[in-house]
């Protein structure tokens, strides 16, 4: 094998690599929080990552958690006393978003269904689309070298 095909076959390895890295990552997480309790998860997020967070309460009489986030510059957004939730947003200032989960109201365990995706982008295009993109460009330049190399000169 010549050391051009060698080179490509590398090219088409790190491209398939990078392909299945980090699409999109969507979580779902079940965890209780026990009265006088709060419960933080972190999400690490980059600049323009679009995120989707729900997540709904079970409890005996009450079916309500007071939530807030703390973004990584210090602001906090408060949402409350709920139940159901869903939020969206895009990410201006990178680092790690901390969701509170707090309970210290009540005296009884709640459990929580948590969902929430992220999805990156790069250049302002959704990632997936921007690694199709390059998977196309790859695919034609392979289709044009065969093509050229298989010509008698």
């Amino acid at each position: 094998m010549n050391r051009s095909k060698k080179l490509l076959i590398h090219i088409l390895f790190v491209i398939t690599l990078l392909i299945l890295v980090q699409f999109a990552e969507a979580t779902t997480v079940n965890f209780s929080v026990d009265g006088g309790e709060e419960i933080t998860k972190n999400i690490g997020l980059v600049l323009e990552d679009h995120v989707l967070i729900k997540f709904s309460v079970i409890g005996t009489s009450d079916k309500t958690l007071y939530f807030y986030i703390t973004y990584p510059n210090g602001t906090v957004n408060e949402f409350g006393n709920v139940g159901n939730f869903h939020y969206s947003f895009v990410c201006d200032v990178e680092g790690d978003y901390i969701l509170h989960f707090s309970n210290l109201n009540s005296t009884e365990t709640k459990h929580v269904t948590l969902d929430y995706e992220v999805q990156h982008y790069i250049f302002g295009i959704p990632q997936m689309l921007f690694l199709t993109i390059i998977i196309v460009v790859v695919c034609v330049a392979a289709v044009a070298a065969f093509i050229l190399m298989g010509k008698p000169r």
